[in-house]
């Protein structure tokens, strides 16, 4: 130890906590997911756009197959907003007065729409960070 260094303290002497993600990464999942479900919606022309969405979200959030699928799940809710939305429309405009039918439908499309959305997400939010871990 030289004459004029300082004596070793506790804050001197212990490195500081490491982060489980990347030391130049900041990211935020809901901003990932937002960003995933924006590209699902703006691709919707193209087949099985959520995994494009997915694959987006996952890619931007990196991590392990869990923070994929995670991230692609809600990039698939954010995506299936808009399209619950446009389906109601549609649906009061077909259905008309009939509550009954209006519920039923209105279900069963919701259910089937969501698992489309949110699976085919998720599936893509494991592909991005698959391929954020290889390349």
């Amino acid at each position: 130890m030289a004459p004029n260094d300082p004596p070793p303290t506790l804050e001197n002497s212990t490195p500081p906590p490491v982060d489980e993600q990347d030391p130049g990464r900041d990211t935020s999942t809901a901003l990932n997911a937002v960003i995933g479900g924006v590209v699902g919606i703006v691709l919707s022309f193209v087949p099985l756009s959520p995994v494009l969405g997915g694959t987006v979200a996952g890619y931007l959030e990196g991590g392990d197959t869990d923070d994929g699928l995670k991230v692609g799940a809600f990039a698939g809710l954010v995506a299936l907003l808009p399209i619950a939305l446009v389906g109601f429309f549609v649906l009061v405009l077909l259905v008309g007065g009939t509550p009954a039918a209006f519920g039923i439908l209105g279900l069963v499309g919701l259910f089937f729409v969501a698992i489309y959305t949110v699976g085919l997400g998720a599936l893509g939010g494991a592909i991005g960070v698959y391929v954020e871990d290889e390349f």
